[in-house]
């Protein structure tokens, strides 16, 4: 039976730490459920992307990745108790958790999963809020993300987006 791995993000954008972590989970298992979490969430400046956009940004950045990847968007619920239950019901069966989130590894322990960390890569510069400021002051951000990221952004206009959204109506 293939060992199979649960990893959550909400991939606003997907970015080279992201694709770090990734890189190294599969290395430990053969196939890695990545779910996109808060994927009812776009339009705001913490999470300006749409669920399917950011399926679009992880899919094309992890074709190359040695391991049966599974991409599922996972709507918030705002109940702890039953989250893990709710993520579950959601996704494929799996037995490994990594995540560096406190909240996501104490809930995924106490449901009796194996629960791993992940090492972080350079996380001061791969942020999706460093990437989404560097957007909005018109900084270079291109570096940050694989270049699927980058076409997908620009497909759907991605910064122009980031910039009206955050505008005040004064």
């Amino acid at each position: 039976m293939a060992l199979r791995g649960f990893y959550i993000g909400r991939f606003q954008p997907y970015h080279y730490g992201h694709h770090s972590v990734i890189e190294n989970i599969a290395r430990e298992v053969d196939e890695i459920i990545i779910a996109i979490g808060s994927a009812q969430i776009s339009h705001t400046i913490d999470n300006p992307f749409t669920a399917g956009e950011r399926l679009l940004m992880v899919a094309k950045s992890v074709e190359n990745i040695d391991a049966e990847i599974y991409i599922v968007p996972l709507e918030d619920i705002y109940r702890n108790d039953l989250w893990v239950s709710h993520v579950k019901s959601m996704v494929p069966p799996f037995r490994v958790v990594y995540s560096n989130n406190p909240l996501v590894m104490r809930l995924f322990r106490e449901e009796g999963y194996d629960v791993k960390t992940c090492p972080l890569y350079k996380r001061e510069k791969y942020s999706g809020t460093e990437i989404r400021k560097r957007m909005l002051e018109d900084q270079e951000w291109k570096s940050l993300v694989p270049p699927p990221v980058v076409d997908v952004i620009e497909e759907i206009d991605g910064v122009a987006r980031l910039k009206e959204i955050s505008r005040d109506d004064k």
